[in-house]
């Protein structure tokens, strides 16, 4: 008994003696790709300064264009919304209101609540809502600058959407010059979970002609 209670001890020892060394040797290799590995969230954050109030984003996945749906998690993981973005807008003011960085982009999109519970979109509060993705990185949240004065009847719908119910809405972006050079719209859902749609340059829509008339003041 004592024989093997010895021998059990000496062997545990070894083992943890074992263990330590390999533990010293690599982690030090453990250590390096970590650091390396920190550098690029840094860099992210690095363009928190820009002059849209955005943030720069890393390579970004690929991209719906307009008239294309996504079906969407509902705010607070409840119900579901079917998203398409169909009509973007760019001007200098809408409403009587004059951009402050120099272009607003206005993006329409239809909305139907596809569940038997209603739906809305995630706040941003929340970590979801809707953003700009300028063409140099900045992600520039909807709302920014002036574009929360900006108010498009028939666009302006808020609160959850009724089951097999569709709203209009539209996000305005106030943009530089150089943001406004077309981009992406990027929606973060109830699951936080992004969805991407490719924007043009120019006007493109079927509501060009009604929000362009809306946007007079």
């Amino acid at each position: 008994m004592r024989k093997a209670s010895f021998a059990t001890a000496v062997t545990v020892a070894c083992l943890a003696l074992a263990a330590c060394d390999g533990g010293s040797k690599d982690g030090n290799a453990d250590n390096e790709p970590s650091a390396t590995q920190s550098q690029p969230s840094a860099a992210r954050s690095s363009g928190s300064g820009t002059a849209g109030g955005g943030t720069d984003s890393p390579r970004e996945p690929a991209a719906l264009g307009l008239g294309e749906a996504s079906r969407t998690v509902g705010a607070g993981t409840v119900g579901i919304l079917e998203i398409t973005p169909t009509t973007v807008v760019y001007v200098k003011e809408g409403t009587g209101v004059t951009s402050k960085f120099g272009t607003f982009a206005v993006v329409t999109m239809r909305e139907k609540s596809l569940s038997a519970n209603p739906a809305d979109e995630e706040r941003p509060a929340a970590g979801g809502g809707w953003q700009w993705l300028a063409p140099g990185g900045q992600r520039i949240p909807a709302g920014n600058g002036n574009a929360g004065k900006v108010v498009l009847a028939t666009y302006d719908g808020s609160g959850a959407i009724a089951p097999g119910a569709t709203r209009m809405r539209a996000k305005v972006f106030d943009l530089t010059p150089a943001q406004a050079k077309g981009g992406r719209v990027v929606y973060t859902d109830g699951t936080k979970s992004p969805d991407h749609w490719k924007i043009p340059a120019e006007d493109t829509g079927p509501q060009v002609a009604d929000v362009k008339q809306r946007l007079k003041p």
